[in-house]
């Protein structure tokens, strides 16, 4: 069910601030008004609330949240986090991150991020159900929630069911709107949501670390040959993030080395089995145990401190602090999870030398997807199906021609092989794949061109000057 991992430790009160300082460092390098510069860090919009649900005979007081950051492009767009820990400062974080997120990728919404206060896991089906009925219902009465207002997404906690309901409850408040359903993305495919949702931030993140390696002039730095093929990998985190990023970098050619959980961490310098070590999880409830791990930890955090090439933290917030940094052996850190890294620590990671892939560029495949999908819901049509089968038919008139004048006959796999046209999934995937390229590399030339010391301020560099030339384009700044 979990949009990310199930790693839950205490988060520090400040993360919204740690997001404005990299926001500031990045101002050094632009030109805009200061006063500019603090509408693009400020919340636009931050709804905190409580509602009651009946459990058995009693009623419980649930808090919640809905942030909206920016407002520079419409829809704005984000995640609902269901965790304990939740609290507004995070939201109002994550919120933030969205925004220079989105503009990163070149996705047209502005940041938003939502929070329910409760785990998952003490409640029933029916109960959870209730609970996010009537947090839509909150969100619509407020108008903060809508296919050209706000569209929420998964986040930590919650998932494709969740959204079904979000999606069911607005449907049913807003009969007769014809794009009701782009009102939320991450929705099952039978209520018209994408394929390669579900998998689009771990893909999305081993696209980064593979176009991060494919430069050789940084490899050379970092005394690393280029490319994937034999690159040590540990990866933090089993759920869906770390997951999916962990079986792509496996197809690129990477070796994964360690992965670490809550319960623990494991390690084999020689590789481990992605599906053996979760399906031993999911039988006995933890990777500790599995048998070809060669070093075994009680510790979650010594995990990250083993040899490795790259580290991808797919968690929560504030994994690698001022306490560990000095331990990571790794030269790349890609962050599958929002914030795993404290400023203090980056900065310190960046004066020894290494890479860090940083957050809001490495998983903004959700998003980007997402984007997909909110634009399917709009056009009524599904990515392929108009096209595919034409497609598909002229490719086999051209081969029919090449083999008619040249006397060449195609074998029957060659011919499946130029024959087919496109499915969704191809598409989205393709879609993907070119963003995060592009994005990479526009976020690499930002710091060879400025002198930026890390691909982290230059990727808010990049944000800030996009958002600022909106707000100046919307004639709120002259």
């Amino acid at each position: 069910m979990a949009h990310a991992n199930d790693i839950l430790l205490t988060q520090a009160p400040h993360f919204y601030d740690d997001v404005c300082s990299f926001v500031d460092q990045a101002a050094q390098y632009t030109n805009h008004d200061k006063g500019l510069l603090n509408q693009i860090k400020a919340c636009n919009s931050v709804y905190r609330f409580q509602f009651p649900i009946r459990r058995g005979n009693s009623f419980e007081i649930i808090h919640a949240w809905r942030v909206e950051h920016s407002h520079h492009m419409s829809p704005t767009k984000g995640g609902i986090r269901y965790s304990e820990m939740v609290n507004e400062d995070e939201v109002m974080a994550l919120a933030a991150l969205m925004t220079y997120k989105c503009a990163i990728v070149n996705v047209p919404f502005g940041g938003a991020k939502g929070g329910i206060k409760i785990n998952p896991k003490d409640y029933t089906v029916a109960e959870l159900e209730n609970i996010t009925r009537r947090y839509t219902v909150e969100l619509i009465k407020k108008n903060f929630i809508g296919p050209g207002i706000d569209v929420p997404a998964p986040d930590y906690g919650s998932g494709e069911r969740e959204m079904s309901w979000i999606a069911d409850t607005y449907l049913t408040m807003n009969p007769g709107q014809l794009d009701a359903l782009g009102c939320v993305t991450g929705k099952p495919i039978a209520l018209h949501g994408i394929a390669g949702r579900r998998e689009a931030t771990g893909r999305g993140v081993a696209y980064a670390v593979r176009e991060c390696v494919s430069v050789a002039e940084d490899m050379k730095a970092l005394g690393l040959t280029p490319g994937l093929a034999g690159k040590k990998v540990i990866v933090q985190g089993l759920g869906n993030v770390g997951y999916h990023t962990a079986k792509f970098l496996i197809e690129f050619g990477a070796i994964i080395v360690g992965f670490c959980e809550y319960e623990g961490a494991i390690y084999n310098p020689d590789g481990l089995d992605l599906d053996e070590v979760f399906n031993h999880r999911k039988s006995t409830g933890s990777i500790l145990g599995y048998a070809k791990a060669k070093k075994e930890f009680k510790n979650s955090s010594e995990g990250l401190e083993q040899d490795c090439d790259v580290l991808v933290p797919a968690a929560l917030e504030n994994q690698i602090t001022e306490a560990n940094i000095a331990n990571i052996k790794a030269k790349i850190i890609a962050e599958g999870a929002n914030g795993p890294t404290t400023p203090a620590a980056a900065a310190e990671f960046i004066k020894q030398g290494g890479i860090i892939i940083p957050d809001m560029y490495a998983n903004a495949g959700g998003v980007t997807v997402s984007y997909f999908e909110w634009l399917k819901n709009l056009s009524h049509v599904a990515f392929g199906r108009m096209g595919r089968r034409y497609d598909e038919n002229s490719n086999i008139n051209i081969m029919n021609l090449i083999e008619s004048t040249t006397g060449t006959t195609l074998s029957l796999e060659q011919r499946l092989l130029v024959a087919k046209g496109a499915t969704e999934l191809e598409l989205v995937n393709s879609g993907l794949e070119d963003t995060m390229i592009r994005s990479y590399h526009e976020i690499r030339e930002i710091k060879m061109t400025k002198g930026i010391d890390s691909l982290r301020t230059a990727a808010f560099v990049g944000a800030v000057d996009k958002i600022a030339i909106s707000y100046m384009n919307m004639g709120i700044w002259p």
